[in-house]
């Protein structure tokens, strides 16, 4: 599960067994937990626990951070191709 970033209370990450899915990001704090697309745009497509000032602000940060989001998420899914 590669950590991506952190930033502030927040950890950004994906699963490795993701590669074969849409770019996204997963970011948790305590018991809460979202995924983001990352293309075409920031987008939220799953949330569970955060309010949506929270959200806004998480979608925030990943627009800010998004080349360099998306860079980690190429890097180490064209380093680790699933084979099927």
């Amino acid at each position: 599960m590669p950590t991506a970033k952190r930033i502030g209370p927040y950890r950004i990450y994906f699963y490795s067994y993701d590669c074969d899915e849409p770019r996204h990001m997963h970011v948790d704090r305590e018991k809460f937990s979202a995924k983001f697309w990352l293309d075409p745009v920031v987008s939220l497509q799953d949330n569970h626990g955060y309010n949506r000032k929270e959200l806004r602000d998480i979608e925030r940060i990943l627009r800010e951070h998004l080349q360099e989001l998306r860079k980690e998420w190429d890097d180490f899914c064209n380093a680790n191709p699933r084979n099927g």
